[in-house]
């Protein structure tokens, strides 16, 4: 299935959490001198206009990241992402919105390796040209790569099945960002059988899975079954705007869940959702979830009460 075009949805509240949540990740990582491994299996075009006929046509920024946009009092993890966004618009009109990506690429140091997938013919082109005119960008800078090898490859093809071949890295460190459209109920169920293969592959890197919250069922028992996957412990942040429609229609919520998360992780997000709750939220139906805990089913399992608004 090949009809999801994400830049209809660029920049609305999903993307906010989704954004600001890789961010922190890759800061994490960052901290240490030794490379690692970005893997985006499904990274669509990189790029969206927010001003373009896709973006503008239900506007969903206006969700996301339209309310944070003149904000001066965000906490800092938040800060740094609207920050990001701010200086690829220096004209300070909101026209461009990053896909993850384009997050990617500003945050990753220069020995880093970012590998993009995307199958969607149209945004697969739109991806690899963007990534063609940073390079250009650079070159008319007097920018020039000191490390060998490609830092940035981009591939159409199935991120799921791509994934097999790039674990484990050879820097032994990586972070994955799954989120695939999820119009195919089977995306349910492939994020988990990928998951658990790339587990087995490589168990200490750090998976992140973002995913709607959505009536069907499959959505409803998403998080649960990541909960049963054999990494060292995970974390599950659920963002609520508005009370679900009584018709089932519209995204009213979604849900970060990774595992092997960093211990930084969960302290920030105590810090940042309320305040997201607070910006972002249209009615009493408001919320967020945030819990923690390891694999269900295995000894010692302990699971948090989730904190919510």
């Amino acid at each position: 299935m090949l009809s999801y075009r994400h830049a209809f949805h660029a920049g609305n509240h999903a993307d906010v959490l989704k954004h600001f949540v890789t961010i922190q990740l890759m800061q994490y990582l960052n901290q240490k001198d030794t490379a690692y491994s970005y893997i985006d299996t499904h990274s669509g075009a990189g790029v969206y206009a927010l001003d373009g006929s896709f973006a503008s046509k239900n506007a969903e920024y206006d969700t996301g990241i339209g309310p944070l946009w003149e904000r001066t009092d965000m906490p800092a993890p938040l800060k740094e992402y609207v920050d990001l966004i701010r200086a690829m618009n220096p004209s300070g009109k909101m026209r461009y919105y990053p896909g993850s990506p384009y997050i990617a690429d500003q945050v990753a140091r220069e020995h880093d390796r970012l590998r993009l997938f995307e199958l969607h013919p149209a945004d697969s082109k739109l991806l690899a040209d963007n990534f063609r005119k940073l390079d250009e960008h650079a070159a008319q800078q007097g920018i020039r790569p000191t490390t060998r090898g490609k830092r940035v490859l981009v591939t159409r093809g199935d991120g799921f099945q791509a994934l097999k071949a790039l674990l484990p890295p050879p820097s032994r460190r990586a972070l994955v960002l799954i989120d695939p459209p999820y119009e195919d109920k089977q995306d349910y169920k492939k994020v988990k059988d990928t998951l658990a293969e790339a587990l087995v592959r490589f168990p200490t890197g750090t998976y992140a899975v973002w995913y709607p919250l959505l009536q069907r069922m499959e959505s409803r028992q998403f998080a649960d079954k990541l909960k049963q996957l054999q990494c060292s412990d995970w974390l599950n942040v659920v963002l609520t705007t508005n009370t679900p429609m009584p018709d089932g229609f519209g995204l009213h919520s979604s849900g970060m869940f990774i595992l092997n998360p960093p211990y930084t992780l969960e302290p920030m997000l105590k810090e940042v959702m309320p305040y997201l709750v607070k910006v972002l939220g249209k009615d009493a139906g408001a919320r967020f979830t945030l819990e923690s805990g390891k694999p269900t089913g295995t000894r010692n399992t302990a699971v948090r009460r989730p904190v919510s608004r």
